[in-house]
Formats: structure tokens, sequence, C-alpha cells
């Protein structure tokens, strides 16, 4: 198969061409390391690649020979590296497999290589010292977001049509965002984050994914669901597929609208004006839509420190137990500034901070719940800007402290975190354009606990209003004709 044809399907229509014996899962293979090949030097999303074993057989998984990226962070297959995006995990290798990868492997998907994040996934935008930064196919000037910036930019790119994301403080969203992408970080409790881990970020982390089409991340979302033993809570399961879900009519929702970020960050002019269209565009498929008021649950500054604090004495923890299993010190050499500052932030943290953090967590996690019973949908902008140009969070953060990093974070992307707080289901739909420079802007979508059905049924009807599958970036594994 070229690769001017791989890039035009999704990933179900791949896995249905391998299951009908019109194309093998080798040949989806090397089309898939060609478009690599093709677009990585200019986008230094994939930080490496691998041969895969023993093939799937066609047709016995809903993925079938689905070629697929894994990040560098949070999924581990055993023999092969995971390195966090740090000097201090370089070469580090997994002796074992998650409970994800053995779902994924599951599912028929292919693994053949894994995606960059920042260090310790400990920002919104890709650029670690490790590998360098990884830069947006819509414009290599620009971040692809983070911390899920290196899948975000390889889907959009027409590597693989779906990558494993993560996402703790919006870092699967804010690449789709990016991106141009559709991303949903599922409910808490959703996917199991085992058997290394009960929950990461005391909860605040999920897995998920980034993909093109609507049915990829549903399909992938139902093959990775679900309890496994030793788990401290699961969500409660769905009534039926997901994947059944993006074909069902969502019916007339109540969808409050929030233009403005909690914490008093303006909105910039191109993204209301998505946000006003986005609005229009629902008014027009029978919703209710209307401007909300929706309270946090704490103060700005109490909500900012509380994260700083579940962030960093986390971060510590980690970077305590890296290093000492490499034998590396934590100081400059292994570490960036920002990461640095964290890490000893967090060993300071005391065990009374941390326990009234999480009572600033359970505070916001109440008040937004408020929101879902007066309305089914909450709809924001994912991002308050355009993607950012490189360089906008590191360039004159090499001296910063705990808190201070956080804060900027959450500044940049105050519309994200809450919901990864709460633990409830959000989505970052790439409805719409700038008008001016033609980047992609994403609209989030939030719904109450355990309701990604409800969620999954809207993407579905967004996505056949109004299409993004055809909106390609310049960067293009599809524009390589001699592929």
């Amino acid at each position: 198969m070229r690769v001017t044809e791989y890039v035009t399907f999704d990933a179900v229509g791949l896995a249905q061409l391998v299951a009908q014996g019109e194309v093998t899962c080798a040949e989806l293979l090397a089309a898939a390391h060609e478009a690599v090949q093709a677009v990585n030097p200019q986008i230094n999303a994939v930080v490496e690649t691998w041969p895969v074993g023993e093939a799937p057989h066609p047709g016995g998984a809903p993925l079938a020979g689905v070629p697929f990226l894994v990040k560098d962070i949070g999924v581990s297959m055993a023999g092969r590296r995971m390195e966090l995006g740090s000097r201090l995990a370089a070469g580090n290798v997994a002796r074992t497999d998650s409970f994800l990868a053995v779902r994924l492997r599951r599912a028929g998907l292919m693994t053949f290589g894994r995606t960059a994040t920042p260090e310790m996934a400990y920002s919104i935008t890709t650029e670690p010292v490790l590998y360098g930064a990884t830069r947006n196919p819509w414009d290599p000037e620009r971040s692809a977001g983070g911390s899920s910036g290196g899948a975000g930019a390889a889907v959009a790119a027409g590597v693989v049509p779906i990558a494993h994301a993560t996402d703790a403080a919006g870092s699967l969203r804010i690449p789709a965002a990016c991106n141009g992408l559709f991303g949903l970080k599922p409910t808490r409790g959703r996917v199991s984050m085992g058997p290394d881990s009960d929950e990461v970020f005391s909860g605040l982390a999920v897995h998920g994914s980034v993909s093109r089409t609507v049915r990829d991340s549903a399909v992938l979302l139902d093959q990775i669901l679900g309890p496994e033993p030793g788990d401290p809570y699961s969500a409660r399961q769905p009534s039926r597929p997901y994947a059944q879900e993006v074909t069902r009519p969502p019916g007339r929702l109540r969808i409050a609208v929030l233009t403005h970020a909690w914490g008093g960050r303006r909105t910039t002019a191109p993204v209301t004006d998505a946000l006003s269209r986005t609005a229009g565009l629902l008014e027009s498929l029978g919703h209710q839509v209307e401007e909300a008021d929706v309270p946090l649950g704490a103060g700005w500054e109490e909500y900012v420190l509380a994260h700083a604090r579940l962030f960093t004495a986390h971060l510590a923890a980690t970077v305590d137990e890296v290093a000492t299993a490499l034998g590396r010190p934590v100081d400059p050499s292994t570490l960036e500034p920002v990461t640095l500052a964290g890490y000893h932030y967090g060993q300071q943290t005391s065990a009374a901070q941390f326990a009234a953090a999480l009572t600033v967590r359970n505070r916001v996690a109440r008040s937004l719940a408020h929101c879902f019973e007066t309305h089914d949908i909450l709809l924001t902008p994912t991002l308050p800007e355009l993607p950012a140009p490189l360089g906008t969070h590191t360039d004159g953060a090499h001296t910063p402290d705990g808190p201070g990093w956080i804060d900027h974070v959450f500044s940049r992307s105050p519309f994200t975190m809450p919901f990864n707080t709460a633990g409830t289901p959000a989505m970052s739909v790439p409805v719409t354009t700038d008008s001016r420079t033609g980047l992609p802007i994403g609209m989030q979508f939030a719904a109450g606990y355990g309701r990604e059905d409800l969620l999954f049924r809207l993407a579905g009807q967004l996505e056949q209003a109004d299409p993004w599958v055809d909106r390609t970036p310049p960067i293009w594994a599809g524009n390589h004709t001699k592929l």
C-alpha cells in the first residue's frame, strides 16, 4: 500500500481492509514506517521505532493490523525503552507489560514505536532537552502542545491514524486542539493505570488517545476500558459499546458556555470567534445553548497551590524512584530547570499540605458536578489562544519555583485542568479553524461523571455536520507523492 493511500483511511478503515484481505499487516506497517521517514525529520514527533513481532490474525480483533504508537510515558512494554522524556531515565528499559500494553495488543494494534513527551509529562509543550522540540505540522514554528505533543503531531501528519496519549491536566486535549484532532479524556477510573500504579497524580491522570476520527477513539476506548485486579476504584461500565454511541443521535442537549476561564485569563479574539461559530452550529443542530456561570469551588490561587503540591509531591517520588533504580544523581545534569524546581518543592510539601490539597480537589469536583445537574454539556475553548510559538513555555523559565511553574501552565491552559480535578470526561473537538492563519482551534466539551456516551454522540453529530477529516496540515505524509 502506498503512503498516499494509507493516509486516507482511519484505524477502523485500515482494520477492515486487513480483515477483508485487501492489504496485509506487513504492508500497513511498511507504509507507517515510510510515513515516519517522510515527515518526522520536520516535526520530531517519533523518538524511536522498532520491528514488530508476530502480526495479529486478520479480523481477529477490532483494530487488527493497525500501526500504532505509544507515548514515552505511562505505558510500559517489556523489553522496550520508556525514558519519560528525561535524561534521568535515558536508556531505561521496561521489564514488564503494563495492563494497558496487554489490552492494546489484544485489540490487534501493531505498536512499532514511541512518541515524544516533555520531561516527566510536566509541561503543555513538548520541547524536552532529551529529544529536542516537537513541531506542529500546521506551522513548524509553533508548539504541538503537550504533554502528548509527539502523539498529536504524528497523527496530524498522517504517520498513524490514532496514537496513545495521557492526560493529567489537558495533556491529550491540548495536543488535539493544537493539531486539529479529536481527543477524549475518559472518566477517572475508566482505564486501569496498573499494575505499577493504582492512580497517577492522585487520580488526575488517565489514559486515552488522539485520533483523526471520532469512531477510532470510541473503538479504542471500548478495547482498553474496565478494571483490573487491585485497582482502587473503577467507573461504571457503559451500557453499550462507545462505538455504537458515535452514530446515535444525542437528542436536544442543554449546553452551558463558558467563554472566559476561571482565574481571570481572557480568551483571545480568534478563539472567541471560533466559540461563537461553534455555538451557532450547535443551535442549528437543535441544542439549547446559553452562557452560564460555573463556579470552580475554590479561589484560583488556592486551586493553583493545591495542584502544585499534588503534582510536585508525586513528581518528587517518581524522580527519586527512577534515580535510585538507575543509579543517577538528581541535579541539572539529569533534570531540566522546571522539573528540578518542582522536585525540590515536592520534597518540601508536608503530609498535611498534601491532605489539604486533596480537600480542594474534592470541593472542585463537587462544585463542577452541580453544573451537570442543570446542563448536559459544558462548552469551553480547549485553549484560550492559538498554538503558541516554540519557546513560549521554556524561554525565561530557567529559574522557576514549583508553584510558579504550575501557575504558568494553568494560566496558559486554564480550561482543561478542572475536569482532571473533577474526574469527569471531556473532549477536544476540531470544530473550526482560525480564518486568518488557518490554524486549527479546538473546542472542549465536558459532561458529568461517566458520561462518555453523551460526548461520543455529540462528537459524532458534529463530525457529520461539519467534517474535519479532510483538513490536512502542510506537513502531511500524503503530500509525498513518491511514497
